[in-house]
């Protein structure tokens, strides 16, 4: 919106650079451009601006296909006033000199032009189209045939509108039509995932199996094992107690060994001093054969009495002596 700065008796405008201004007076041009700045009296002067911008329209309207099935067409178009001149011809763009406000509501006006126009050319080619083509191909058929045929359009042109692009956003169908046509494909979705999960259930299962007798197999090894453990013990103990009976038998036949040599010994100790004691008793009883019988008596009393244990006290009865002095007189006649 242009500005304009009030003076008395006269005004002045300064536009943008965005904006398309025209100034006439009396039925003459006076002024027109973009980006002016001039004075004007506001009693003889008539205003118009024309906005040269790149606008944009978003759209949303309702078609029907050819299977009678209706269908939400959201789009935006972009557009531009390429002649102002012919615009303002057409459209009321005037200003108010005292507020420089648009007295009517021009774009509103454009907006409505621009909606029926691409509506016109939408409903005229999705009626030729099933409800499976349009929305499948819909959004790049409407781009390029109905953006095509609105550029060259007769009456945009001559209004001086120039469309820079037509962009269609979204093509849907009734929510319950687009709920049975997502059905299918939700199905499809579902078994893969069905497919899928039994496919991780079965790779589950094989690998418990194969962890079952990977355990399995370790049990059997662990038992084997322990058999050839039990086994080995076995054998230990056997080859410790064999050992430690042909040690006790080595060390038995050591000590029969030794207590026969030392019987063997003592016997012929005993044998030597026997035949020692024995030669010395001959040699005794040698010596003493021809010795008298009272000096047999008097050695025979006289070991006898290193025999005899000590007396203190001994009584001779004659009844003892009579026999031994009647002997002693025999001996001595």
């Amino acid at each position: 919106m242009a500005d304009i700065t009030r003076y008395p008796f006269a005004r002045h405008l300064r536009g943008t650079a965005t904006t398309h201004i025209r100034h006439v007076r009396n039925g003459q041009l006076r002024h027109a451009g973009t980006g002016l700045s001039f004075w004007f009296r506001p009693l003889s002067a008539v205003l118009s601006e024309v906005p040269v911008a790149d606008r944009e329209l978003p759209l949303l309207f309702h078609a029907r296909t050819a299977d009678f099935q209706d269908l939400a067409v959201q789009a935006t178009v972009t557009f531009r006033i390429a002649d102002p001149e012919a615009a303002a011809a057409r459209v009321d763009f005037s200003l108010d000199p005292d507020t420089g406000a648009w007295r009517t509501t021009p774009l509103d006006q454009l907006g409505g032009l621009l909606t029926e126009t691409v509506q016109q050319h939408s409903l005229a080619l999705v009626a030729g189209m099933t409800l499976t083509d349009a929305l499948v191909s819909g959004v790049e058929t409407l781009r390029n045939v109905v953006g095509a045929d609105i550029t060259g359009d007769a009456r945009l042109a001559q209004t001086g509108i120039e469309v820079v692009s037509l962009r269609v956003v979204a093509i849907r169908p009734e929510p319950e039509v687009e709920k049975a046509l997502r059905t299918p494909a939700r199905e499809l979705v579902q078994q893969e995932a069905d497919r899928a999960t039994y496919e991780r259930r079965a790779v589950a299962v094989e690998r418990e199996r194969a962890i079952s007798e990977n355990e399995l197999q370790s049990q059997i090894e662990l038992a084997r094992r322990e058999e050839q453990l039990v086994v080995q013990r076995g054998t230990n103990s056997r080859r410790e107690a064999e050992e430690e009976a042909a040690a006790g038998q080595i060390g038995a036949q050591a000590t029969a060994q030794q207590t026969v040599t030392l019987a063997e010994s003592e016997a012929a100790a005993i044998r030597v001093r026997g035949d020692a004691e024995v030669s010395v008793e001959a040699a005794r009883l040698g010596a003493r054969r021809d010795l008298p019988e009272s000096v047999l008596w008097t050695e025979a009393l006289r070991e006898l009495s290193g025999q005899l244990p000590d007396i203190d006290n001994l009584v001779l009865t004659p009844d003892l002596l009579a026999p031994l002095l009647a002997r002693l007189g025999r001996s001595g006649s």
